[in-house]
């Protein structure tokens, strides 16, 4: 049974950080590219960032310089660091894995940034 689960989401201020980890299991996750995606009320979900199975990264452009994915295969968990938040960052983040033959999500958690 596949399962990521998300955590480290809340309530912060405009220029603080944040530090979101998804715990992985059922799947072979050395071999699955992971990503972050989020959305925020009335929009679509978004890409933020993802991660090759080797560590190769990408970042939305909105994001990048801001935020850091990173992946420890080990313990199975992937990370999404996040400097510097904004307002526009406020959203619920899932985390994201894709498998050979198949795409999995979290449940989500919310990062709110407001003063």
């Amino acid at each position: 049974q596949v399962q990521l689960v998300e955590s480290g989401g809340g309530l912060v201020q405009p220029g603080e950080s944040l530090r979101l980890s998804c715990a992985a299991s059922g799947f072979t996750f050395s071999r699955s590219a992971m990503s972050w995606y989020r959305q925020a009320p009335g929009k679509e979900r978004e890409l933020v960032a993802d991660i090759s199975h080797g560590g190769i990264t990408n970042y939305a452009d909105s994001v990048k310089g801001r935020f850091t994915i990173s992946r420890d295969n080990a313990k199975k968990t992937v990370a999404l660091q996040m400097n510097n938040l904004k307002p526009e960052d406020t959203a619920v983040y899932y985390c994201n894995a894709l498998t050979i033959t198949q795409r999995y999500w979290g449940q989500g958690t919310q990062v709110t940034v407001s003063s």
